[in-house]
Parts: C-alpha cells; structure tokens; sequence
C-alpha cells in the first residue's frame, strides 16, 4: 500500500484523506518514528541472513528489553518444561519473528501510557483491547491456519494505532470527537472521526504503518480492520482474523471496544475462512484466560 492507495481508505465524502494523513503523520513527533533498537530488531527478522546471535548482540544493548525476552518464553503461552535464564537460548527457542513482536510491543506501550483524554477515553484501556484483540488473532490464526500466529499478534497489537496519531497530533479535536461519541451511541467511531478530524484510525493507522516501513500486510491490517472484505482477496487473510478478534474482543468488554461497530460476524465472511459461529463461542470462552497470559508476557519487571 503506497501513500496514494491511502485514498482507497478513506469514505467517498474525504478524497483528500492521503493528504491529511501525510500532514498529520508531520505533527506527530517521535511517534512516527520506532527506536532505533526496534528498527534494528524488526531489520534483522527480516534478514534471512540473520542469526540468533546477531539477535542477541542487539537486544543485549537494553536490559529491559532483554527481561521482556525472558518473561515471554518462560510464560505458560510457550510452557517449557525449565526456567529459561540465558537470552540467547530464549531467542533460539522464541525465533527471530516473536522478540520482533516483543520489541514492538515494548515501543507501543509506552505510546499508550500518555493518553487519558477525560472520563470516556483512556488509552491504556486501547492498549487492554489492543492485547485482547492481537491474542483473539493469534487463537484464531492457529485454528485457520490464514496467518503464522505471532505475526497475528502483532497485527492485533497494532490494529488501532492510527488512535494514537489522533491523540498525538489532534489535540482538542481528538477529545472533542471522543466527546461526540460518548454522547451518542447510534454514532460510529469512523463516522466521528471522519466528521471532526477528517479521517479515520484506519486511515491514520495505515499511514503510520507506512511510516515505520511495515509490511503491506499490516498496512491493509490497519487500514482494513472494519471492513476486510474491501481488501483484494491474496491479502484479506490477515484483515479478517483481525476484524473477528475485534468483535469477539468487544462481545468480552476487554477494554476500549467503541470503535467496533458491530457484535456479530457474517455468516458470509466466517465462511470464507471456514468457521462457524459455534467456532468464535470457542474462541470467546478462552479469550480471557489466554490474554491474562499474554498482558504477563508483555507486562514490564520480573
């Protein structure tokens, strides 16, 4: 997705979205560029040149990165039989592609600490969802077999993170949309945004993908979450798994769920990935034990 194809984001009424989402995405500051720590770390997943050494050399440089490392493979997610105290036999047993997750994650928390606009609004309950929604995503990725499971995790951590270019550039506007939600109900999230803002997190989301050199896949991710049947159909595995998790998030009440516009799946789309309804009660019922799970591996200290 190249900034111009921004456009196929946006709502018939806002051609000029990609412009606003460029002139945005200006306002943003830092966080629209990652740490050079995780830049490196995502750069060497991507390497099929790279080892785990070359891994450790890098994550070895940040001593809370390195605990964060050590907490995910010692978690009941990955279950092993001992204590796992060396970083370099964690990256071996964890792959290249999980401490990328991991050092995304860890940028990405501290993006969400700083956001508490008023009583109806505050991004650490985003970040709640966040997390519920990526380890929904990941459930589901190991029952479809549509998408390797930590690459579903990550596409749930990041499906809102266009939210966080609002707050961060948007300032009053953003809590004045954030207001007009709160008080009506019948109103969609996209729709305010749109109104008052003149985009959405999709397509704020789907810029600051492209902004951090992501991958096609998590742009139409971020770009595509509420309405993946829009994506061309080599590409809709991902946006699918994702728009499920939301609504299967939502259906729980884990965390900030306004933005998720409906409480049900079609029949048509659950079909198209061969599941049924009786599948995603499955699902739910184990979504709260497995993201107490994944919070633990994500969560900062020891």
């Amino acid at each position: 997705m190249t900034l111009s194809a921004l456009e196929s984001v946006a709502s018939p009424d806002a051609p000029d979205t990609a412009a606003i989402v460029e002139a945005t995405l200006r306002r943003c500051g830092p966080i629209a560029t990652l740490p050079a720590i995780t830049t490196q770390i995502i750069r060497l997943s991507e390497d099929p040149s790279s080892t785990s050494d070359d891994m450790h050399k890098v994550i070895a440089k940040d001593p809370a990165l390195s605990v964060r490392v050590l907490k995910l493979v010692n978690s009941a997610y990955y279950g092993m039989p001992h204590q796992v105290n060396s970083i370099q036999r964690a990256i071996l047993l964890l792959g290249l592609r999980a401490v990328k997750n991991v050092a995304i994650a860890a940028s990405l928390v501290k993006l969400f600490r700083s956001g508490v606009v008023g009583p109806e609004f505050d991004a650490g309950n985003l970040w709640t969802h966040s997390i519920a929604v990526a380890t929904g995503a990941r459930l589901l990725a190991r029952q479809t077999g549509l998408a390797v499971a930590e690459e579903a995790f990550l596409a749930g951590l990041i499906h809102d993170t266009g939210i966080l270019v609002e707050m961060q550039a948007c300032g009053p506007n953003f809590a004045r949309m954030i207001q007009k939600v709160a008080a009506d109900e019948s109103l969609a999230f996209r729709a305010a945004e749109e109104e008052v803002l003149g985009a959405s997190h999709e397509a704020f989301g789907a810029g600051l993908c492209q902004a951090w050199n992501f991958p096609s896949s998590l742009q139409y991710v971020t770009g595509y979450h509420h309405r993946p049947w829009d994506v061309p159909e080599a590409d809709r595995g991902l946006p699918t798994l994702i728009h499920i998790a939301d609504v299967l998030a939502a259906r729980s009440g884990l965390g900030y769920t306004r933005t998720v516009e409906t409480d049900s799946v079609s029949p048509e789309l659950l079909s198209s990935i061969h599941l049924a309804e009786p599948d995603l009660d499955e699902i739910a019922e184990r979504l709260p034990e497995a993201m107490q799970e994944s919070q633990q591996s994500l969560s900062e200290g020891k």
